[in-house]
């Protein structure tokens, strides 16, 4: 039976039938597991913004590039705007989805509704960004969209 409510117990299904808890001992190895992919999420989060830092840091400046002819129909509308930073576009493009698909993990563990993987989650989080990313303020400097939901 799935909860609709949050519930305290050592049983609890996380994220697939094959992930159940029956015993206290599973119970507390899978709260620790999540604690540390929530960590994992934050180091992925933070070394994300490094490298998009780095390359933002080696790509050409806007001025080196010559503005599109808006008059030729042939113009290439998007040219300017990624010319000669595939790779590392590409990369952190890369990084973005691996860091969202975790995040939706999570997400998706913690509507087991269960408090101890709801609190595990949060509390890796909060420490995953204790030790990523609180130390510089890198995070504050690159904010790709103001949304929460970004």
């Amino acid at each position: 039976m799935m909860h609709m409510t949050f519930y305290w117990g050592k049983s609890a299904t996380i994220l697939f039938d094959g992930w159940r808890t029956s015993t206290w001992l599973g119970y507390l190895l899978s709260l620790v597991a999540l604690l540390l992919a929530a960590a994992f999420y934050q180091y992925l989060e933070a070394l994300r913004v490094r490298v998009k830092l780095i390359a933002e840091g080696s790509a050409k400046p806007a001025s080196s590039i010559p503005p599109p002819a808006s008059s030729d129909p042939r113009t290439p509308l998007l040219a300017p705007a990624f010319a000669g930073r595939w790779p590392p576009r590409v990369a952190v493009a890369a990084m973005f989805g691996v860091n969202s698909g975790l995040g939706y993990l999570l997400m998706l563990s913690i509507m087991s509704f269960n408090g101890g993987v709801f609190i595990a989650v949060v509390v890796g989080l909060a420490l995953g960004y204790l030790a990523f990313r609180s130390s510089d303020g890198e995070d504050l400097v690159v904010v790709d969209n103001p949304c929460a939901c970004a």
